[in-house]
């Protein structure tokens, strides 16, 4: 029993519902590892989906930042003195 219970710990800390941990369990012990196997390489293929769309999130937030900070550095770029730089005087 203890290695069973190690086994639901692990598959919960691998973000396995209560529903897929009973599925794998079960189809383990009917001697179906390999639909077992199936099952786990399925959920780390979801895993890995989330992971790839929270890194295109990133990149998006990343591509923002940059941005603003660019713009941020452009707007005071052309300040002198605290004030605007006037085009027409040829500074800034």
């Amino acid at each position: 029993m203890k290695d069973k219970d190690a086994l639901c710990q692990s598959l919960a800390d691998a973000g396995c519902s209560d529903t897929m941990t009973k599925q794998f369990i079960s189809l383990m012990e009917q001697g179906q590892e390999k639909e077992g196997f199936a099952l786990l390489a399925r959920h780390r293929k979801t895993l890995l989906e989330h992971c790839h769309a929270a890194e295109r999130k990133i990149d998006c937030l990343d591509y923002l930042v940059y941005q603003v900070e660019k713009r941020t550095k452009h707007h005071q770029g052309g300040m002198q003195h605290g004030r605007k730089a006037d085009p027409d005087s040829g500074m800034g």
